[in-house]
């Protein structure tokens, strides 16, 4: 990415650059495990910044940090995710990791849950604690997932790269970088895990690759006719919607959305349709209830939003 920059950065006027890669990656494993966690293959988003020094750097940093921070947030796991302080080396004292705190992690992390900071146990010294202002009679030793990192690179690539730019004053300057790094697929993977139940996944709807799983119970003309008519009314509104219209049992069908974690699964049937209304049901609640049909985008939404 340093390299391909030479060609787009040459002045102070061209910074900063932000320039984001996303990209199936592999990694050599002798044998794949933890599932997603740690696959052969997985994909990486990747950001990198290009600055003109370390105070513009920083500031974007920053930002990065508070914008992982509330991406965890929207993905549910905003409570159990740590800033973590790491090794920065070749290229900083510290990077930072974004650790959430699961037993199916595979790195080990100490926290200070007040302050809302951790370190990873590969660097924690008394030196460290001293230099963060941490004592280590307030810090609980956590397994944890990282989904995240951020880097400072400082010109430690540009240079040998041949990555500068011309100052204000005519000066040849090397461009200050950083990087900043989720791993999809493991984060993916760790949702999975952390969410779901003995029925099976529990996706958000946020994430979840459908909103709506509709159960057509029955072959008689009225209910395809209005489960068809539901169908095309979500998906022309934006809502993505798994439609359900095999010959099953209601059980294998309703056993089926709850092994697929889809946050909300509505039902068309005779039953319903004596009241011109649909069932609807959230993922996380054994509670049902009846919606009109033309409150249904309106209840839908409200639902999705719980």
């Amino acid at each position: 990415m340093a390299r391909l920059m030479t060609q787009f950065i040459n002045s102070y006027k061209d910074l900063p650059v932000y320039a984001y890669q996303f990209q199936n990656k592999l990694r050599r494993e002798l044998r794949a495990k933890s599932g997603l966690l740690r696959a052969r293959e997985f994909i990486m988003k990747d950001l990198y910044s290009f600055c003109r020094d370390g105070d513009e750097h920083q500031k974007f940093y920053e930002l990065i940090s508070q914008a992982y921070m509330k991406i965890c947030s929207r993905l549910g796991i905003g409570e159990i995710t740590y800033k973590t302080f790491a090794s920065g080396e070749p290229f900083s004292k510290f990077s930072h990791e974004f650790q959430a705190i699961s037993d199916i992690g595979e790195d080990t992390i100490f926290l200070h849950e007040a302050r809302k900071l951790a370190v990873n146990k590969e660097v924690i010294s008394d030196e460290i604690l001293a230099d963060l202002g941490l004592n280590r009679n307030d810090l609980v030793e956590k397994k944890a997932v990282e989904v995240g990192n951020i880097f400072t690179f400082g010109s430690r690539y540009s240079e040998p790269l041949g990555l500068f730019f011309v100052d204000e004053k005519g000066i040849q300057q090397p461009v200050f970088m950083g990087s900043y790094g989720i791993g999809v697929s493991r984060l993916m993977g760790l949702l999975a895990e952390h969410f779901a139940d003995e029925h099976g996944l529990v996706w958000s709807a946020a994430i979840a690759p459908f909103k709506v799983y509709l159960v057509r119970l029955g072959n008689n003309p009225e209910v395809v006719e209005a489960a068809d008519t539901t169908y095309q009314q979500l998906t022309s509104s934006g809502v993505g919607v798994i439609y359900d219209d095999r010959d099953e049992r209601a059980g294998e069908m309703f056993t089926d959305a709850d092994l697929m974690g889809i946050p909300v699964r509505l039902v068309i049937s005779d039953k319903t349709l004596t009241n011109n209304s649909c069932e609807i049901k959230s993922r996380t609640s054994d509670e049902s209830q009846m919606v009109q049909f033309s409150a249904l985008v309106e209840s839908l939404e409200k639902f999705l939003q719980n």
